[in-house]
Protein backbone atom coordinates (compact mmCIF):
# COMPACT_ATOMS: atom_id res chain seq x y z
CA UNK A 1 0.00 0.00 0.00
CA UNK A 2 3.00 2.38 0.67
CA UNK A 3 4.14 1.95 -2.92
CA UNK A 4 1.89 4.76 -4.12
CA UNK A 5 3.64 7.31 -1.79
CA UNK A 6 6.76 9.19 -2.88
CA UNK A 7 9.23 11.24 -0.88
CA UNK A 8 9.37 15.02 -0.76
CA UNK A 9 12.72 14.91 -2.49
CA UNK A 10 11.24 12.82 -5.33
CA UNK A 11 8.44 15.30 -5.77
CA UNK A 12 10.76 18.27 -5.69
CA UNK A 13 13.07 16.60 -8.20
CA UNK A 14 10.13 15.86 -10.51
CA UNK A 15 8.89 19.45 -10.35
CA UNK A 16 12.43 20.71 -11.01
CA UNK A 17 12.67 18.38 -14.00
CA UNK A 18 9.42 19.67 -15.41
CA UNK A 19 10.37 23.31 -14.95
CA UNK A 20 13.89 22.86 -16.31
CA UNK A 21 12.53 21.28 -19.46
CA UNK A 22 9.87 23.88 -20.04
CA UNK A 23 11.11 26.03 -22.94
CA UNK A 24 8.99 28.95 -21.79
CA UNK A 25 10.84 29.01 -18.47
CA UNK A 26 14.37 28.64 -19.85
CA UNK A 27 14.50 32.33 -20.79
CA UNK A 28 12.27 34.60 -18.77
CA UNK A 29 12.19 38.40 -18.87
CA UNK A 30 10.97 39.87 -15.59
CA UNK A 31 10.65 43.33 -14.17
CA UNK A 32 10.24 44.20 -10.54
CA UNK A 33 11.72 45.88 -7.49
CA UNK A 34 14.79 44.61 -5.64
CA UNK A 35 14.52 43.87 -1.92
CA UNK A 36 16.67 42.01 0.60
CA UNK A 37 19.71 42.50 -1.63
CA UNK A 38 22.94 40.82 -0.50
CA UNK A 39 26.29 40.77 -2.29
CA UNK A 40 28.22 37.68 -1.26
CA UNK A 41 31.96 37.85 -0.66
CA UNK A 42 32.44 35.38 -3.52
CA UNK A 43 30.77 37.78 -5.94
CA UNK A 44 27.26 36.28 -6.09
CA UNK A 45 24.11 38.42 -5.72
CA UNK A 46 21.10 37.19 -3.71
CA UNK A 47 17.89 39.21 -3.65
CA UNK A 48 14.12 39.15 -3.96
CA UNK A 49 12.31 40.49 -7.00
CA UNK A 50 8.82 41.72 -6.18
CA UNK A 51 5.86 43.68 -7.45
CA UNK A 52 2.58 44.76 -5.86
CA UNK A 53 1.14 41.25 -5.76
CA UNK A 54 3.97 38.71 -5.54
CA UNK A 55 7.66 38.03 -5.16
CA UNK A 56 10.31 35.58 -6.33
CA UNK A 57 13.75 34.74 -5.01
CA UNK A 58 16.61 35.53 -7.35
CA UNK A 59 20.28 34.62 -7.56
CA UNK A 60 22.93 35.98 -9.90
CA UNK A 61 26.26 34.17 -9.90
CA UNK A 62 29.63 35.91 -10.06
CA UNK A 63 30.15 34.83 -13.65
CA UNK A 64 27.23 37.09 -14.59
CA UNK A 65 27.59 39.86 -11.98
CA UNK A 66 30.95 40.94 -13.35
CA UNK A 67 29.26 41.97 -16.59
CA UNK A 68 26.95 44.57 -15.02
CA UNK A 69 28.34 48.03 -14.46
CA UNK A 70 26.29 49.20 -11.48
CA UNK A 71 25.65 48.02 -7.93
CA UNK A 72 22.04 46.89 -7.33
CA UNK A 73 20.31 48.35 -4.28
CA UNK A 74 17.06 47.72 -2.39
CA UNK A 75 14.18 49.62 -3.93
CA UNK A 76 15.78 49.75 -7.37
CA UNK A 77 13.45 48.77 -10.23
CA UNK A 78 15.20 46.46 -12.65
CA UNK A 79 14.74 44.38 -15.79
CA UNK A 80 16.24 40.90 -15.45
CA UNK A 81 16.80 38.04 -17.83
CA UNK A 82 17.20 34.48 -16.58
CA UNK A 83 15.70 31.04 -16.22
CA UNK A 84 13.30 29.60 -13.65
CA UNK A 85 14.38 26.55 -11.67
CA UNK A 86 13.79 24.84 -8.31
CA UNK A 87 16.21 24.93 -5.41
CA UNK A 88 15.87 21.37 -4.14
CA UNK A 89 17.04 22.10 -0.59
CA UNK A 90 13.87 24.02 0.24
CA UNK A 91 11.66 23.17 -2.70
CA UNK A 92 11.26 26.79 -3.65
CA UNK A 93 11.40 28.01 -7.21
CA UNK A 94 13.58 30.98 -8.09
CA UNK A 95 15.04 32.82 -11.04
CA UNK A 96 18.70 32.46 -11.95
CA UNK A 97 19.59 35.87 -13.41
CA UNK A 98 22.20 36.22 -16.14
CA UNK A 99 21.61 39.89 -17.04
CA UNK A 100 20.12 42.89 -15.28
CA UNK A 101 19.28 46.49 -16.25
CA UNK A 102 17.63 49.23 -14.30
CA UNK A 103 14.13 49.65 -15.55
CA UNK A 104 13.80 52.63 -17.91
CA UNK A 105 17.39 53.91 -17.47
CA UNK A 106 19.91 51.43 -18.74
CA UNK A 107 22.85 49.58 -17.32
CA UNK A 108 25.60 51.82 -18.69
CA UNK A 109 23.93 55.01 -17.55
CA UNK A 110 23.65 53.71 -13.99
CA UNK A 111 27.29 52.70 -14.02
CA UNK A 112 28.24 56.15 -15.34
CA UNK A 113 26.35 57.99 -12.60
CA UNK A 114 27.65 55.74 -9.83
CA UNK A 115 31.30 56.10 -10.91
CA UNK A 116 30.88 59.83 -11.43
CA UNK A 117 29.55 60.25 -7.90
CA UNK A 118 32.31 58.10 -6.42
CA UNK A 119 35.16 59.94 -8.13
CA UNK A 120 33.63 63.32 -7.42
CA UNK A 121 33.48 62.52 -3.71
CA UNK A 122 37.15 61.50 -3.85
CA UNK A 123 38.06 64.90 -5.31
CA UNK A 124 39.14 63.79 -8.79
CA UNK A 125 37.03 66.54 -10.38
CA UNK A 126 38.24 69.42 -8.18
CA UNK A 127 39.11 72.50 -10.20
CA UNK A 128 41.87 73.37 -7.74
CA UNK A 129 43.76 70.26 -8.84
CA UNK A 130 43.58 70.98 -12.56
CA UNK A 131 46.96 71.59 -14.22
CA UNK A 132 47.27 74.61 -16.54
CA UNK A 133 47.61 73.92 -20.25
CA UNK A 134 50.86 75.39 -21.69
CA UNK A 135 50.13 78.26 -24.08
CA UNK A 136 52.88 77.44 -26.58
CA UNK A 137 53.83 73.74 -26.30
CA UNK A 138 56.91 72.36 -28.03
CA UNK A 139 55.56 68.81 -28.07
CA UNK A 140 51.97 67.54 -28.01
CA UNK A 141 51.09 63.87 -27.46
CA UNK A 142 47.91 62.23 -28.71
CA UNK A 143 46.41 59.02 -27.30
CA UNK A 144 43.85 57.80 -29.84
CA UNK A 145 43.33 55.31 -32.65
CA UNK A 146 46.10 55.52 -35.29
CA UNK A 147 43.52 55.61 -38.07
CA UNK A 148 40.30 57.53 -38.41
CA UNK A 149 39.09 61.10 -38.60
CA UNK A 150 40.10 62.06 -35.04
CA UNK A 151 43.87 61.82 -35.47
CA UNK A 152 43.71 63.38 -38.93
CA UNK A 153 41.73 66.34 -37.64
CA UNK A 154 44.11 66.82 -34.71
CA UNK A 155 47.25 66.71 -36.85
CA UNK A 156 45.88 69.01 -39.56
CA UNK A 157 44.58 71.52 -37.03
CA UNK A 158 47.86 71.70 -35.09
CA UNK A 159 49.95 72.01 -38.27
CA UNK A 160 47.70 74.78 -39.54
CA UNK A 161 47.59 76.73 -36.28
CA UNK A 162 51.12 76.27 -34.93
CA UNK A 163 53.43 74.24 -37.23
CA UNK A 164 56.37 74.57 -34.80
CA UNK A 165 54.79 72.02 -32.44
CA UNK A 166 55.94 68.40 -32.66
CA UNK A 167 53.15 65.79 -32.57
CA UNK A 168 53.69 62.34 -31.02
CA UNK A 169 51.03 59.70 -31.54
CA UNK A 170 50.50 56.99 -28.94
CA UNK A 171 48.25 54.58 -30.82
CA UNK A 172 45.58 52.94 -28.72
CA UNK A 173 42.41 50.93 -28.94
CA UNK A 174 39.48 53.26 -28.26
CA UNK A 175 36.61 50.77 -28.44
CA UNK A 176 35.96 47.30 -27.05
CA UNK A 177 36.75 45.37 -23.89
CA UNK A 178 40.53 45.82 -24.09
CA UNK A 179 40.42 49.52 -24.96
CA UNK A 180 40.48 50.83 -21.38
CA UNK A 181 43.64 48.90 -20.51
CA UNK A 182 45.31 50.05 -23.73
CA UNK A 183 44.43 53.71 -23.10
CA UNK A 184 45.93 53.52 -19.61
CA UNK A 185 49.07 51.91 -21.01
CA UNK A 186 49.58 54.67 -23.59
CA UNK A 187 48.95 57.46 -21.08
CA UNK A 188 51.66 56.06 -18.81
CA UNK A 189 53.99 55.54 -21.78
CA UNK A 190 53.61 59.18 -22.84
CA UNK A 191 55.17 60.39 -19.58
CA UNK A 192 58.55 59.13 -20.81
CA UNK A 193 58.68 61.56 -23.77
CA UNK A 194 58.70 65.05 -22.17
CA UNK A 195 55.28 65.93 -23.51
CA UNK A 196 54.00 69.45 -22.78
CA UNK A 197 50.33 68.60 -23.40
CA UNK A 198 48.54 65.28 -23.93
CA UNK A 199 45.29 64.89 -25.88
CA UNK A 200 43.25 61.79 -25.00
CA UNK A 201 40.15 60.96 -27.01
CA UNK A 202 38.40 59.62 -30.10
CA UNK A 203 35.65 60.50 -32.55
CA UNK A 204 31.94 60.18 -31.93
CA UNK A 205 29.92 57.01 -31.38
CA UNK A 206 27.30 55.38 -29.22
CA UNK A 207 27.56 55.22 -25.45
CA UNK A 208 28.84 51.67 -25.80
CA UNK A 209 31.53 52.84 -28.23
CA UNK A 210 32.63 55.62 -25.90
CA UNK A 211 32.47 53.48 -22.79
CA UNK A 212 36.25 52.85 -22.36
CA UNK A 213 36.52 56.55 -21.46
CA UNK A 214 34.03 55.94 -18.63
CA UNK A 215 36.13 53.21 -17.05
CA UNK A 216 37.57 53.88 -13.59
CA UNK A 217 41.11 52.82 -14.54
CA UNK A 218 41.16 55.38 -17.36
CA UNK A 219 39.87 58.11 -15.05
CA UNK A 220 42.56 57.39 -12.46
CA UNK A 221 45.31 57.23 -15.09
CA UNK A 222 44.29 60.69 -16.35
CA UNK A 223 44.17 62.07 -12.79
CA UNK A 224 47.58 60.65 -11.86
CA UNK A 225 49.31 61.74 -15.09
CA UNK A 226 51.82 64.54 -14.49
CA UNK A 227 51.29 65.94 -17.99
CA UNK A 228 48.34 68.32 -18.49
CA UNK A 229 45.60 66.41 -20.33
CA UNK A 230 42.91 67.65 -22.71
CA UNK A 231 40.03 65.21 -23.15
CA UNK A 232 38.43 64.99 -26.60
CA UNK A 233 35.84 62.25 -26.64
CA UNK A 234 33.01 62.12 -29.16
CA UNK A 235 30.92 65.15 -30.06
CA UNK A 236 30.06 68.29 -28.12
CA UNK A 237 26.99 66.68 -26.53
CA UNK A 238 28.95 63.64 -25.34
CA UNK A 239 30.27 63.71 -21.77
CA UNK A 240 32.45 60.97 -20.31
CA UNK A 241 34.13 60.45 -16.96
CA UNK A 242 37.42 61.28 -18.70
CA UNK A 243 36.07 64.77 -19.44
CA UNK A 244 35.44 65.46 -15.75
CA UNK A 245 38.87 64.22 -14.63
CA UNK A 246 40.93 65.83 -17.42
CA UNK A 247 42.57 69.21 -16.86
CA UNK A 248 40.55 70.62 -19.77
CA UNK A 249 37.65 69.27 -21.80
CA UNK A 250 37.36 69.85 -25.54
CA UNK A 251 34.03 69.32 -27.31
CA UNK A 252 35.68 67.46 -30.20
CA UNK A 253 39.15 66.21 -31.24
CA UNK A 254 39.46 69.26 -33.49
CA UNK A 255 38.53 71.47 -30.56
CA UNK A 256 41.24 69.77 -28.49
CA UNK A 257 43.86 70.64 -31.09
CA UNK A 258 42.68 74.25 -31.07
CA UNK A 259 42.97 74.39 -27.28
CA UNK A 260 46.38 72.69 -27.29
CA UNK A 261 48.21 75.18 -29.50
CA UNK A 262 47.80 78.87 -30.30
CA UNK A 263 46.92 80.18 -33.75
CA UNK A 264 49.96 81.57 -35.52
CA UNK A 265 47.88 84.54 -36.66
CA UNK A 266 46.93 85.31 -33.05
CA UNK A 267 50.56 85.16 -31.96
CA UNK A 268 51.61 87.37 -34.89
CA UNK A 269 48.93 89.92 -33.99
CA UNK A 270 49.95 89.75 -30.35
CA UNK A 271 53.61 90.35 -31.21
CA UNK A 272 52.62 93.27 -33.44
CA UNK A 273 50.58 94.75 -30.62
CA UNK A 274 53.54 94.33 -28.25
CA UNK A 275 55.80 96.05 -30.78
CA UNK A 276 53.39 98.96 -31.08
CA UNK A 277 53.11 99.24 -27.31
CA UNK A 278 56.89 99.01 -26.96
CA UNK A 279 57.53 101.72 -29.52
CA UNK A 280 54.93 103.92 -27.88
CA UNK A 281 56.44 103.32 -24.46
CA UNK A 282 59.94 104.14 -25.72
CA UNK A 283 58.73 107.30 -27.42
CA UNK A 284 56.92 108.40 -24.27
CA UNK A 285 60.03 107.71 -22.20
CA UNK A 286 62.21 109.70 -24.58
CA UNK A 287 59.81 112.63 -24.52
CA UNK A 288 59.68 112.67 -20.73
CA UNK A 289 63.48 112.43 -20.40
CA UNK A 290 64.04 115.14 -22.99
CA UNK A 291 61.74 117.42 -21.02
CA UNK A 292 63.61 116.60 -17.80
CA UNK A 293 66.96 117.31 -19.50
CA UNK A 294 65.66 120.61 -20.80
CA UNK A 295 64.46 121.61 -17.35
CA UNK A 296 67.83 120.72 -15.82
CA UNK A 297 69.95 122.53 -18.43
CA UNK A 298 67.80 125.64 -18.13
CA UNK A 299 68.41 126.00 -14.41
CA UNK A 300 70.35 129.09 -13.19
CA UNK A 301 73.29 126.98 -11.98
CA UNK A 302 73.94 125.68 -15.49
CA UNK A 303 73.40 129.00 -17.23
CA UNK A 304 75.67 130.79 -14.69
CA UNK A 305 78.19 128.18 -13.49
CA UNK A 306 80.65 130.91 -12.29
CA UNK A 307 78.15 131.63 -9.53
CA UNK A 308 79.10 128.42 -7.76
CA UNK A 309 82.79 129.45 -7.71
CA UNK A 310 82.05 132.99 -6.57
CA UNK A 311 79.83 131.80 -3.75
CA UNK A 312 82.51 129.38 -2.52
CA UNK A 313 85.18 132.12 -2.76
CA UNK A 314 83.11 134.42 -0.61
CA UNK A 315 82.51 131.69 1.93
CA UNK A 316 86.21 130.87 2.01
CA UNK A 317 87.13 134.52 2.55
CA UNK A 318 84.65 134.74 5.40
CA UNK A 319 86.04 131.63 7.09
CA UNK A 320 89.62 132.82 6.64
CA UNK A 321 88.82 136.20 8.22
CA UNK A 322 87.16 134.51 11.14
CA UNK A 323 90.18 132.24 11.59
CA UNK A 324 92.59 135.18 11.55
CA UNK A 325 90.48 137.13 14.05
CA UNK A 326 90.17 134.14 16.36
CA UNK A 327 93.93 133.50 16.22
CA UNK A 328 94.83 137.13 16.94
CA UNK A 329 92.33 137.37 19.75
CA UNK A 330 93.62 134.17 21.37
CA UNK A 331 97.23 135.39 21.21
CA UNK A 332 96.25 138.72 22.80
CA UNK A 333 94.46 136.97 25.66
CA UNK A 334 97.41 134.67 26.36
CA UNK A 335 99.86 137.59 26.27
CA UNK A 336 97.82 139.44 28.87
CA UNK A 337 97.70 136.33 31.05
CA UNK A 338 101.48 135.98 30.76
CA UNK A 339 102.01 139.64 31.66
CA UNK A 340 99.86 139.23 34.77
CA UNK A 341 101.89 136.22 35.84
CA UNK A 342 105.22 138.04 35.29
CA UNK A 343 104.04 141.05 37.30
CA UNK A 344 102.80 138.93 40.23
CA UNK A 345 104.50 139.18 43.73
CA UNK A 346 105.97 135.66 43.52
CA UNK A 347 108.05 136.53 40.51
CA UNK A 348 109.19 139.91 41.86
CA UNK A 349 110.18 138.72 45.43
CA UNK A 350 110.88 134.98 45.26
CA UNK A 351 113.38 134.99 48.24
CA UNK A 352 111.05 136.80 50.57
CA UNK A 353 108.44 134.07 49.96
CA UNK A 354 111.12 131.45 50.67
CA UNK A 355 112.02 133.11 54.01
CA UNK A 356 108.39 133.06 55.09
CA UNK A 357 108.12 129.39 54.26
CA UNK A 358 111.39 128.60 56.13
CA UNK A 359 110.23 130.43 59.28
CA UNK A 360 106.96 128.58 59.23
CA UNK A 361 108.87 125.31 58.85
CA UNK A 362 111.07 126.04 61.90
CA UNK A 363 108.01 126.92 63.95
CA UNK A 364 106.44 123.58 63.15
CA UNK A 365 109.64 121.73 64.04
CA UNK A 366 109.73 123.52 67.38
CA UNK A 367 106.17 122.49 68.15
CA UNK A 368 106.97 118.88 67.30
CA UNK A 369 109.98 118.86 69.59
CA UNK A 370 107.90 120.35 72.41
CA UNK A 371 105.43 117.50 72.09
CA UNK A 372 108.10 114.82 71.64
CA UNK A 373 108.33 112.20 74.45
CA UNK A 374 112.12 112.20 74.04
CA UNK A 375 112.28 115.73 75.34
CA UNK A 376 110.32 114.59 78.41
CA UNK A 377 112.87 111.84 79.04
CA UNK A 378 115.72 114.35 78.89
CA UNK A 379 114.16 116.27 81.76
CA UNK A 380 114.51 113.20 84.02
CA UNK A 381 111.30 111.42 83.41
CA UNK A 382 111.06 107.76 82.38
CA UNK A 383 108.60 105.69 80.32
CA UNK A 384 107.57 102.23 81.52
CA UNK A 385 106.40 99.53 79.08
CA UNK A 386 104.84 96.11 79.55
CA UNK A 387 104.92 93.91 76.47
CA UNK A 388 105.87 96.98 74.39
CA UNK A 389 102.85 98.89 75.69
CA UNK A 390 103.21 102.05 77.78
CA UNK A 391 101.66 101.73 81.27
CA UNK A 392 100.56 104.77 83.19
CA UNK A 393 99.36 103.21 86.46
CA UNK A 394 100.73 100.70 88.96
CA UNK A 395 97.37 99.07 88.87
CA UNK A 396 98.19 97.91 85.36
CA UNK A 397 100.96 95.60 86.69
CA UNK A 398 100.98 92.30 88.56
CA UNK A 399 103.59 90.40 90.46
CA UNK A 400 106.06 88.77 88.15
CA UNK A 401 105.47 91.16 85.23
CA UNK A 402 108.68 92.01 83.40
CA UNK A 403 108.84 95.71 82.75
CA UNK A 404 111.06 97.93 80.57
CA UNK A 405 111.91 101.35 81.94
CA UNK A 406 113.14 103.71 79.27
CA UNK A 407 115.49 106.63 80.23
CA UNK A 408 116.79 109.28 77.92
CA UNK A 409 120.07 107.39 77.61
CA UNK A 410 118.92 103.77 77.76
CA UNK A 411 116.53 101.04 78.91
CA UNK A 412 116.46 99.12 82.20
CA UNK A 413 114.59 95.85 82.58
CA UNK A 414 113.04 94.94 85.94
CA UNK A 415 110.47 92.59 87.47
CA UNK A 416 107.48 93.45 89.71
CA UNK A 417 107.88 91.90 93.25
Amino acid sequence: MNEKYITVSQLTRYIKYKIDNDLHLNEVFLKGEISNFKAHSRGHFYFTLKDEGSRINAVMFALSTKNIKFIPQDGMKVLVTGKISVFEANGGYQIYVNDMLEDGVGNLYIAFEQLKKKLEEEGLFDQSKKKPIPKIPKRVGVVTAPTGAAIKDIISTIKRRWPLTEILLFPSLVQGEEAAQDIVKQIKLSENYEIDTLIVGRGGGSIEDLWPFNEEIVARAIYECKTPIISAVGHEIDFTIADFVADLRAPTPTGAAELAVPAITDITNYINQLQIRLNKSIQTKLTINKQKLKEITSRYIFTNPITIYQTKEMLFDSLLDRLKYATTNLITIKEKQFDRIKSSYIFKNPYQLLDKKSNKYLQLISKLETLSPLLTLKRGYTMTKLDNKVITSSKDTRKGDKLEIEFSDGIVKTEVI
